[in-house]
């Protein structure tokens, strides 16, 4: 008898991903799949190409965009759009300030970062859009943490913890009133490091903001922002050249970075491998207050 072949912990997490995907399209009538240009985003584009794969993937790309984004981000994504031919659509928090839907913060620490909400929510309600995949991981923040793979979310767009579909093994419930729509997380059971390893096993782009290079930034509290005409300078704030990457990408506002010297693939997991600080130790959005995802996914973030 022959030995049976182990099977890789990572391709059993893509076997995952792509049945909850496929479920997706199996449940809802008009899904989209949200797409920041990060690597979680990225990689869940990804398995939903192999998901329908000879087929095109057969719901489109929405990306939430702030206006305050990094240009690699924006120059991968479309990139990547014009590559694969996928269906891009964009909303803009900028004309939600326009219409007056809401109200750019002001400040050293103002940020756009939460008014993406109400973009997202509108975007949802035009568009008749009845699920949303996201690249949420539970690892990321005890917030998301809470979240089930099928997420739903009331006719406001708000998210209660304690009012959650029971998921019993892969069985999942989609059913929703008139109003009501979901948020799905394929890639939910994933690791930063399970993320890593994967785009390295299937040598998938990314952006070059995750590689080490030379970035004009400053420190405050901590955490080194790339200088950017966005973000609003204190007169003890000094800008200098160092060498550093990017773990997570967002709103260039609230997004650190981490000096680094990791410039491939490998050397990025590595450098997870070794450090004592959380993927979003960086991320001015989450120091905020302790709850402040749970906040804002509460009011309908993603």
């Amino acid at each position: 008898m022959s030995e049976k072949v182990p099977i890789n912990h990572l391709r059993e997490l893509e076997s995952e991903a792509i049945f909850v995907i496929r479920e997706v399209v199996a449940q809802f009538e008009n899904p989209v799949m949200l797409f920041s240009g990060g690597k979680d985003s990225i990689v869940m584009y990804h398995l939903a190409r192999k998901a329908f794969y000879p087929a095109k993937v057969p719901f489109p790309l929405m990306h939430i965009d702030t206006g305050h984004n990094f240009q690699e981000t924006l120059d991968f994504r479309d990139w990547l759009v014009k590559e694969t031919g996928v269906q891009l659509i964009v909303r803009y928090v900028q004309d939600s300030i326009d219409q007056g839907r809401v109200v750019e913060e002001t400040g050293y620490n103002a940020s756009r970062n939460k008014l993406q909400t109400v973009t997202l929510l509108d975007a949802i309600e035009e568009l008749k859009i009845d699920c949303a995949m996201g690249g949420g991981r539970r690892d990321e923040e005890k917030a998301r943490a809470k979240e089930r793979f099928f997420s739903h979310r009331d006719e406001f767009g708000q998210w209660d913890p304690k009012n959650q579909r029971p998921e019993l093994w892969n069985l999942f419930n989609g059913r929703k009133n008139i109003g009501e729509h979901f948020r799905v997380f394929p890639i939910s059971n994933w690791t930063e490091m399970d993320v890593w390893q994967y785009i390295l096993l299937e040598n998938i782009a990314i952006p070059s903001l995750y590689f080490s290079h030379e970035r004009e930034v400053f420190e405050r509290d901590g955490v080194l922002y790339a200088k950017s005409p966005y973000i609003k300078m204190k007169d003890t704030e000094k800008v200098e050249k160092r060498i550093v990457r990017f773990r997570t990408i967002g709103d260039a506002t609230c997004t650190g970075a981490i000096e680094s010297k990791a410039n491939s693939v490998e050397d990025i997991i590595r450098e997870v491998a070794a450090t004592r600080i959380t993927e979003r130790g960086g991320r001015a959005d989450d120091k905020r207050s302790e709850a402040a995802m749970e906040d804002r996914k509460i009011e309908g973030y993603f």
